[in-house]
């Protein structure tokens, strides 16, 4: 008696302790029960089953509700539907009892066990099973079991009215059948909770996604509770759904983040399209760059970035520019300029012509360029004879002589050589510019006794033609010989500086 009220306060002590908790975590069954889960009640334990060697002595093992029986082989077991006549809490150790009383009979007469009855109680309140067996041995190893709760036995006599025990009611077949109370609505479970109808009795629980705290049933925020999704998670009232970040997508287990191929899915990018983890960046052709949209891209106007791209002019041109040249000059290795030899490619002189091919063009000379009284003796050269009375007081020859040099070029530059073609013993020469440098552009400077060097002082802007005389006097260490040759130089300046 003692024992039955300590398991009784014990059993008030922890139904208080679980009211004042928040959250109820566990769940505990008497002797000779277990908790099953799925169900959500406590089932009976089949110790034949899981105790090895339960019946010693050649007895076999009979299971029954909360214990088990060790019984002899020949025994038989014959269900009665009588009422029990005495019940026991299981917490007062029925299976412990049931072996006992089972093993105990050694005689071949008598009873070996009466009244022995076994319950189970969760601790949410109603009975999940009850038997009352009686076992009774005689000579034949006759065996009577008494279990009135089972609702699968069949009664002996139809018209005898049986009495049920507490969930269970008498049906049109003279057995207790468990009262649904869920169904009938005789339980007495809150609005916010779910009733689940147990053998006997009924059980309120909070709905999935919700756990009770006192009284009521609250939601459970799972997303406090990792890790339920792979980035982000949002609670909802009784359950819980998963997002993922910006370039990411939900695979097919709701649960797992996966990137996003944007350049497959969806490219935006006017060009080129680079997918990378949970975003993705557009890059341009060369000639182009990204616009401020990070999308589009925009021509690079190439010309405007520098002024030395090309010799002459630049021209842009989508996503790249080309190098221009101006008249007489054509495009080498895509930006220089090199002079076209138009004397070569379209000769437009005349026969009695000489082309002469300068930087940017071409001029037409004569091919005798002498005048009287002088006479051509070979190319470009003009002779005064010492017979003609005229040729005294001219140069003894004119040589004529042509070149070209680049606009703006560097200064100081020696730009032409003269040398004396015949040579006398006892002569001295000297040069000087004898005409076109009225402007101070040139300065002759002697290099040895035979040739002096032209040498341009000053910058010269094209195009421009300029023809200087060169003369060089000749005369003998004592003065008795004078004589002197013209090279008449023509310089053409071309327009350009290349």
């Amino acid at each position: 008696m003692l024992k039955a009220l300590f398991l009784t306060m014990l059993t008030l002590a922890l139904v208080k302790s679980q009211d004042t908790e928040e959250t109820i975590t566990y769940t505990q069954c008497t002797d000779g029960y277990e908790w099953d889960p799925v169900r959500q009640q406590c089932k009976d334990i089949d110790e034949c089953d899981i105790v090895q060697d339960a019946c010693k002595g050649g007895m076999k093992c009979v299971n029954h509700y909360g214990g088990y029986l060790c019984l002899p082989k020949t025994a038989q077991i014959i269900v009665n539907n009588e009422q029990p006549q005495q019940e026991t809490p299981a917490a007062e150790g029925v299976g412990a009892a049931a072996n006992a009383a089972a093993t105990s009979s050694t005689g071949t007469g008598g009873v070996a066990a009466t009244g022995i009855a076994a319950s189970g109680v969760v601790p949410g309140g109603g009975v999940v099973a009850s038997a009352a067996v009686e076992v009774q041995t005689g000579r034949n190893n006759f065996v009577t079991r008494r279990n009135p709760a089972d609702p699968q036995r069949i009664p002996t006599n139809p018209s005898h009215r049986i009495q049920c025990a507490t969930g269970y009611e008498q049906s049109e077949h003279n057995v207790c059948q468990d009262i649904d109370e869920c169904t009938a609505g005789t339980h007495n479970c809150r609005a916010d909770q779910v009733c689940i109808n147990l053998r006997g009795s009924f059980a309120c629980q909070c709905p999935p996604g919700y756990q009770k705290r006192g009284e009521q049933c609250v939601d459970v925020d799972e997303c406090t509770i990792p890790p339920y999704c792979h980035q982000r998670c949002v609670n909802t009232p009784g359950s819980f759904y998963c997002q993922c970040n910006p370039g990411f997508q939900l695979a097919a287990n709701n649960y797992t983040c996966v990137d996003i191929n944007e350049c497959d899915a969806s490219n935006q990018c006017a060009q080129q399209c680079y997918n990378i983890l949970g975003s993705f960046i557009c890059q341009c052709n060369q000639g182009y760059e990204l616009s401020s949209d990070r999308l589009n891209c925009e021509d690079i106007d190439e010309c405007r970035t520098s002024s030395y791209l090309c010799q002459y002019q630049c021209v842009n041109e989508p996503g790249k520019f080309s190098c221009m040249c101006p008249q007489g000059y054509q495009v080498v290795r895509g930006r220089t300029c090199q002079d076209i030899n138009e004397c070569e490619t379209t000769n437009e002189c005349r026969e009695d012509e000489m082309c002469w091919n300068y930087h940017g063009g071409f001029r037409c000379y004569p091919r005798n360029p002498c005048q009287d009284p002088y006479v051509l003796t070979s190319e470009n050269r003009c002779v005064c004879p010492v017979s003609n009375a005229m040729c005294r007081e001219l140069p003894q020859s004119i040589v004529y002589k042509y070149m070209s040099i680049r606009s703006d070029r560097s200064v100081p530059s020696d730009i032409f050589q003269i040398q004396a073609t015949t040579i006398y013993a006892n002569t001295i020469n000297t040069f000087r510019i004898k005409s076109g440098n009225e402007n101070g552009e040139f300065y002759l400077r002697q290099t040895s006794p035979v040739s002096a060097m032209l040498v341009l002082v000053k910058s010269l802007s094209g195009p421009r033609e300029y023809i200087v005389d060169l003369e060089m006097l000749t005369v003998n260490s004592i003065g008795t010989f004078r004589t002197s040759s013209v090279l008449r130089l023509t310089i053409i300046v071309g327009p350009f500086s290349f």
